[in-house]
């Protein structure tokens, strides 16, 4: 199968790619109203009377109705195109944001969490599906990590600020920072325009056949038992410490999150990703035996420091590495249902992680509910073995 080449060379930075900038912009802005709530949206059910399991809830739900979503943007894009459907997306996301002060009871708090999930589901799936359209298969690594440096700089920033913020000046200053999303609609449309062609390939999406189901779900797979420890992390880190030790730790996770998805990138494209998965899922267990050993020893500031080190740097690059590896086992045409399903492992494990680390954290205490989370980790490790019959290395894109 033949594809015509991107316009910008093959050299340089891939920001030089026309829409790759306006992608840009709309990932930082998306991901602010994603990452300022992450970690507040379940405190403030908490204030309002939740417990570890309703705590956990919110994410769960957030990223349940995200999941959702995903399985039906392949369809809305072949319908309406990439510019109306991420603008949509960014939209519901931010529109919801302020909402929350109407009410922190839990009911209310679930409802917003599933309109921004679906918001949240629509500007993942776009997003990264945009990214291998935009980029010759040649550049895809440095590409994804680009754009994954996009995705992680809010989180990086915003997730450890938002607890503090919430703390010392009220939660309605994050909730503000929330609505960002919305300033990203213009840009939505920037990238449906530079998008050309490819906007109309996703229209003429082929049959998917059984054993590109399989190669597709084989790294989402790894990818789904990493983002569970994120999950877990991200959600509970502000009730295992205070909450100025939590911004630490989040400000951890998140530079070792954005460093190593953006690092990831040009390894990738140098030596290959799947050698790098079962030695990051190795780095991610080890990383949450220690937040466990710090949970169990009553929030060891200095463990968990180095237990969410450790995490960042699997979840970050297996962010990465594992994406590469989907796209590299399907055609052009296919992209945005590989993009689907690795978004669907991505938030699928982060809702999962988050509601089993409140259902373990209730019964037996965090420290059992990161050792939980290792276990799964250590668990994926067969799936690290490559599909026979595609290298993942480029041979679903003969010509980028």
């Amino acid at each position: 199968m033949t594809h015509p080449a991107p316009s910008a060379p093959t050299s340089g930075s891939v920001w030089r790619y026309p829409g790759m900038p306006a992608l840009g912009l709309v990932s930082v802005f998306g991901f602010s109203g994603y990452a300022a709530l992450l970690s507040v949206a379940p405190l403030w059910a908490a204030r309002g009377g939740a417990d570890a399991v309703g705590s956990g809830l919110v994410n769960g739900v957030l990223l349940a109705a995200t999941v959702l979503t995903q399985l039906g943007v392949p369809a809305l894009l072949r319908r309406l195109g990439h510019g109306p459907v991420i603008a949509a997306g960014v939209l519901l996301m931010g529109v919801a944001s302020p909402a929350y002060l109407l009410s922190d009871a839990l009911g209310p708090v679930l409802a917003l969490s599933a309109v921004r999930g679906i918001g949240f589901g629509i500007i993942t799936v776009t997003g990264s599906a945009v990214v291998a359209h935009l980029v010759p298969a040649a550049r895809r690594g440095a590409a994804v990590g680009a754009y994954g440096l996009a995705v992680a700089v809010p989180n990086l920033v915003l997730l450890p600020a938002s607890v503090a913020v919430a703390d010392r000046w009220g939660f309605g200053w994050v909730f503000a920072v929330g609505a960002l999303p919305v300033v990203a609609s213009p840009f939505a449309f920037a990238v449906g325009r530079a998008l050309g062609e490819a906007d109309r390939v996703a229209g003429r999406t082929p049959r998917l056949d059984r054993r590109t189901a399989w190669a597709v779900a084989r790294p989402t797979a790894v990818l789904f038992a990493v983002t569970m420890a994120g999950g877990g992390l991200l959600t509970f880190a502000p009730q295992v410490v205070d909450s100025a030790s939590a911004s630490w730790v989040l400000l951890v996770l998140g530079v070792g999150t954005a460093a190593c998805r953006w690092g990831a990138g040009h390894l990738s494209d140098r030596y290959g990703a799947e050698r790098f998965l079962a030695p990051l899922l190795l780095v991610g267990a080890a990383g949450l035996c220690l937040c466990a050993w710090a949970a169990q020893r009553g929030g060891g500031l200095g463990l968990l420091l180095a237990g969410a080190a450790l995490a960042g740097v699997a979840y970050g690059g297996l962010q990465n590495l594992t994406l590469v590896v989907a796209f590299h086992q399907v055609d052009r045409g296919h992209i945005p249902v590989a993009s689907a399903g690795w978004n669907i492992g991505f938030d699928g494990g982060t809702a999962a992680g988050a509601v089993a680390m409140g259902a373990i954290a209730t019964a037996s205490g965090f420290g059992a509910g990161f050792l939980a989370l290792a276990v799964v980790c250590v668990a994926a490790l067969p799936l690290c073995v490559p599909a026979r019959g595609r290298a993942a290395g480029g041979a679903a894109d003969e010509v980028a």
